[in-house]
C-alpha cells in the first residue's frame, strides 16, 4: 500500500506531455454522500442478522441495514449527489470520549489511477450489486501490513499521514484515506472473505488471477476533530483498524457512461459524470 501513502491528494492523475510541459489529465467521477445512519449492522460480513456487528455509519443510501440486497438498494432514497447512487458505503463509527463523532466531509471518488494507461483506457465499470471490504477490522497495530487505514490533517501536510490518528491543528480537520482494489476476478460480486473475488494492482497491472480493471474507488472522510488523540476510538479499536465496505448499487447505465466518459477517456468529470 505505499501508492496510498504517496497519495498527495484525494484525486488520480496521470501525467502526458505537452511541448515539453507537463500536463496533468486525471480520470475521474465521484459522488458527495453525507452521513445517513447508525446501525450495529454490515449486511456484507453478517447479512440478515441485525445488531451482530460493531456500530456502523452509514453514506448514501437512506435503507441500509442487515438485511439489505441490491434489489432493496435500487432506487432508494440516497445521500449522495448524484441521487442517481444508490450504494451503500459504511464504516466504524469514530467516538470521542464515547460520544460519536460523525464526518461532515463525505467523498467518493472513483478513479483510474494506478495503473498503465492502456489498462485504464479498458477499465470495466464496476458490476452492479458488487461487494467489497477494503482494510482489515483485526489489524494488530500501524505496522501490521494488513491495515490500509491512512489517518491525516486537512490543508497541513506537514502532519506526516499515519495508519493511527493523528493530532490536527485547530484550523484543520481529522482525514480519513482508503482505497478499495480495482482488479476484479471478473466473475463473483462477492466471496467468503468478501476480499478474495478482488485484488490490488501489482507493477501498475492487474495479476492474471484478477484480470478485469474496474474504477478504484477512494474513500475520503473528514471528520470535525482537532487536537489530542486521546480518547479517540472507532467501534472496531483503534484507528489502524479503519475499514469500509461498499455495495453498488449505480445505476449499470449511469456507471457505463462515467466509465466510459471519465475514466476511459481519461477525463475529470464531476458528480453529474460529465467533464469538470
Amino acid at each position: 500500500m505505499t501508492a496510498l501513502y504517496a497519495a498527495s491528494t484525494p484525486t488520480g492523475a496521470d501525467r502526458s506531455t505537452n511541448t515539453g510541459a507537463e500536463v496533468v489529465r486525471v480520470a475521474e467521477f465521484l459522488a458527495e454522500c453525507p452521513y445517513s445512519h447508525r446501525l450495529p449492522d454490515d449486511p456484507i460480513v453478517a447479512p440478515g442478522l441485525p445488531g451482530a456487528s460493531h456500530m456502523h455509519s452509514f453514506f448514501g443510501s437512506r435503507v441500509t441495514n442487515a438485511h439489505t440486497t441490491v434489489t432493496n438498494l435500487l432506487g432508494s432514497a440516497s445521500t449522495c449527489s448524484p441521487t442517481v447512487d444508490t450504494s451503500a458505503y459504511w464504516v466504524p463509527t469514530l467516538y470521542r470520549n464515547d460520544q460519536a463523532v460523525e464526518p461532515t466531509g463525505t467523498t467518493f471518488y472513483y478513479l483510474g489511477e494506478g495503473v498503465r494507461d492502456d489498462i485504464i483506457q479498458r477499465t470495466q465499470p464496476l458490476p452492479q450489486g458488487l461487494r467489497i471490504v477494503a482494510g482489515n477490522a483485526k489489524a494488530t497495530g500501524t505496522t501490521d501490513p494488513t491495515s490500509i487505514a491512512r489517518w491525516s490533517c486537512l490543508h497541513h501536510g506537514e502532519v506526516n499521514p499515519s495508519k493511527d490518528f493523528v493530532t490536527c491543528p485547530a484550523d484543520s480537520m481529522l482525514e480519513s484515506y482508503l482505497d478499495f482494489p480495482q482488479c476484479w476476478n471478473g466473475r463473483d460480486l462477492d466471496s467468503a472473505d468478501h476480499k478474495s473475488h478482488m485484488a490490488y494492482p501489482v507493477n501498475a497491472e492487474c495479476p492474471a488471477s484478477h484480470p478485469v480493471p474496474v474504477p478504484k474507488l477512494r474513500q475520503v472522510l473528514r471528520y470535525p476533530v482537532t487536537g489530542s488523540t486521546t480518547g479517540l476510538r472507532l467501534a472496531s479499536g483503534a484507528g489502524f483498524t479503519m475499514h469500509a465496505d461498499f455495495f453498488n448499487a449505480w445505476p449499470t447505465a449511469e456507471m457505463a457512461r462515467r466509465t466510459t466518459n471519465c475514466i476511459n477517456a481519461i477525463v475529470k468529470c464531476g458528480a453529474d459524470g460529465n467533464p469538470s
